[in-house]
């Protein structure tokens, strides 16, 4: 079998140019014969149809990468099999996604959005995102890297690190996390928040809000945005500094950062909903704080990003849910329970690694990835 695997390739540090990636590398190490292109390089796509020849592409992506996933390689009598991730609702494609023969998506919440936009059922299947164990890996806390990380993010070394890692903080629950801080920060032990986030347009209005948030709840001198641009070889060091990772996202179709956490032998704050109740298992690996709020609309402005002309008006005859909100009080009262049991802290990470490991290892999901294929389309 010759497989095809569309993504942001050459890899980003981005979640989905990840996912991309390990299911490449993975495929690689099976022995599968496998190439990767940029999902936006029609010519490139096209060099690879004309002599590679695949038996199918595999697109990784959210609904709105249709034409560039799917209606591309058709048009060149590929098959396509899009692995695709959640945004809140489909708006778009669904006549093209139906005639698919098999559709993936990372967790049974997304399949569950897909289903309520219109897709059928009985062509999806559920295929978790991987995560490379032997580079996300538990660390001493006085390693030279991991030190090296803390002091230069300006935390001290007898400080709690809690850490959230987005394309932006707030859609992580980060301005749940930080309100939940100010509920404690009275009786905590002495703690710092970093948030990680990417630089793009988009998320320095965001991080100015979230800064701003700070300053209003007064805990501004304990939250650093680092907003740098980073590489994955450091993203594990920058995990395994933290001593609690809290992720309570608002919008969440799997949770990449969540499991890395888990593989670095990290406890994990999340929410009660969405990809989380695949990955996390909660008072063993997790605590995930109740839902408090589901933000609903009954129409949305879209434009060519979706398939649509500018300033689009979508309405739904049922307001679909498009985000949640963690509860602040259960935040805190984790964070607290977390601050103040280090062996608590300890137990919950090293189930965490197991948790990963057993599930979510890379190489784990490339052979269920080729399992799916024997299984529903008889491809070897």
């Amino acid at each position: 079998m010759k497989v095809l695997v569309l993504y942001d390739y050459p890899p980003s540090p981005g979640g989905l140019a990840t996912q991309g990636d390990l299911l490449y590398r993975g495929l690689q190490e099976l022995g599968v014969d496998v190439h990767a292109a940029h999902f936006e390089s029609a010519q490139e796509k096209e060099w690879y149809y004309r002599w590679f020849k695949p038996d199918m592409v595999v697109g990784v992506g959210y609904w709105g990468h249709t034409p560039q996933l799917v209606l591309h390689p058709k048009r060149y009598g590929i098959m396509a099999v899009p692995w695709l991730v959640a945004d809140g609702y489909i708006a778009n494609y669904q006549e093209v996604l139906n005639r698919l023969p098999l559709i993936l998506v990372t967790s049974h919440w997304v399949k569950e959005m897909y289903v309520r936009d219109g897709i059928d059922s009985s062509i999806i299947e559920v295929l978790p995102v991987g995560c490379d164990t032997d580079a996300f890996i538990p660390f001493a806390k006085d390693d030279p890297k991991i030190m090296a990380v803390r002091e230069a993010l300006g935390v001290a070394p007898d400080q709690l690190m809690i850490l959230t890692i987005g394309g932006d903080a707030a859609s992580k629950g980060a301005r749940e996390v930080m309100q939940a801080l100010v509920l404690i920060d009275a009786k905590a032990p002495d703690w710092k928040y970093v948030c990680k986030v990417w630089p793009q347009p988009r998320t320095k209005v965001q991080n100015l809000l979230d800064l701003e948030l700070a300053t209003q709840l007064g805990i501004e001198k304990n939250v650093t945005y680092a907003t740098n641009t980073i590489s994955r070889n450091f993203m594990p060091y920058l995990v395994a500094a933290c001593d609690i990772y809290a992720a309570p996202s608002r919008l969440e179709g799997f949770g990449m950062a969540q499991v890395e956490a888990g593989s670095c032998e990290k406890p994990v704050i999340g929410i009660n909903a969405m990809g989380m109740l695949d990955t996390l298992i909660h008072e063993k690996t997790a605590f995930l704080a109740k839902v408090a709020e589901k933000i609903t609309v009954g129409e949305v402005i879209l434009g060519q990003e979706s398939g649509f002309a500018e300033h689009h008006k979508v309405h739904f005859d049922i307001p679909r849910t498009v985000d949640y909100r963690a509860d602040v009080q259960d935040i805190a009262d984790h964070l607290l329970t977390l601050m103040f049991d280090p062996l608590l802290r300890e137990h919950m990470g090293k189930a965490g690694r197991v948790h990963v490991e057993k599930n979510f290892n890379y190489k784990i999901v490339a052979k269920r990835f080729l399992d799916i294929l024997q299984n529903r389309l008889g491809m070897n």
